[in-house]
């Protein structure tokens, strides 16, 4: 494997850089840290909540707090286009810091795992998110993400684009976070393996089997004929999704 495609799991200065890179923040009234990282890590809930996802589950684990996942959703780096469907497979890590948390991830190949034809392979250079406590009951969220969609739009229009959209999904998210205390107690309420890595589920993964995902090495995928979105067709509101 080339240095340019090899994999490598953050360590403790990864961590510290990305959060110096996160710049905007949304208060979570009501909502204490650890209940917002526990929504962002809650696969079970997020198919609840997203309305935006078409699937989603885990491949396997690296580490105490790494593992690897497969993400498919209904505009997930472009939701201004029309029908646009996106996938991603990424390398996710996490480190509590105290009363903060810090959530981030990056694109990975895996073999089993390959570009499907009838979505386009998105390419998540660093994204992730930063909670930060601000109380007993109250955090801030900060969402960095910063993407290649390999579809018909250039990388820098989603980028900016996300400043605005970004927003949205973290309100969508926050009233998530209201409702996931009475969801939990009722679906395997001490099962929480991104806090105990010991209930964790997950085939264990070599760093071999992966590579870096490079945008320059997926092919464009014609879109016109991709399903539309769930919003266009009328589906599931943000409230209808959380009973």
């Amino acid at each position: 494997m080339s240095g340019r495609d090899s994999v490598q799991i953050p360590d403790d200065r990864d961590f510290v850089a990305f959060r110096a890179l996160c710049e905007s923040e949304m208060e979570c009234r009501d909502v204490p840290a650890e209940t917002l990282y526990d929504v962002l890590h809650d696969i079970e809930y997020r198919k609840k909540w997203d309305t935006n996802v078409i699937e989603t589950f885990d491949i396997g684990k690296l580490t105490v707090n790494s593992d690897v996942g497969y993400y498919a959703s209904v505009g997930l780096v472009v939701p201004m286009v029309p029908g646009g469907t996106w996938d991603v497979i990424t390398l996710r890590s996490w480190l509590p810091m105290g009363n903060d948390y810090i959530i981030m991830n990056y694109s990975v190949k895996h073999p089993k795992y390959p570009p499907r034809k009838d979505m386009v392979r998105a390419v998540s250079i660093q994204t992730g998110y930063l909670i930060e406590g601000t109380g007993a009951k109250s955090c801030t969220i900060t969402n960095l993400a910063q993407v290649d969609p390999k579809g018909s739009l250039p990388k820098w229009v989603v980028n900016k684009s996300s400043q605005f959209l970004a927003p949205k999904a973290m309100r969508r998210m926050y009233k998530a976070c209201l409702k996931y205390p009475e969801w939990k107690q009722r679906h395997e309420p001490h099962l929480k393996p991104w806090l105990f890595p010991e209930q964790s589920r997950l085939p264990a993964l070599a760093l071999s089997e992966l590579s870096l995902q490079h945008a320059d090495s997926l092919e464009n995928i014609d879109e016109s004929s991709l399903p539309e979105s769930r919003e266009e067709r009328g589906e599931a509101s943000d409230e209808d999704s959380l009973n």
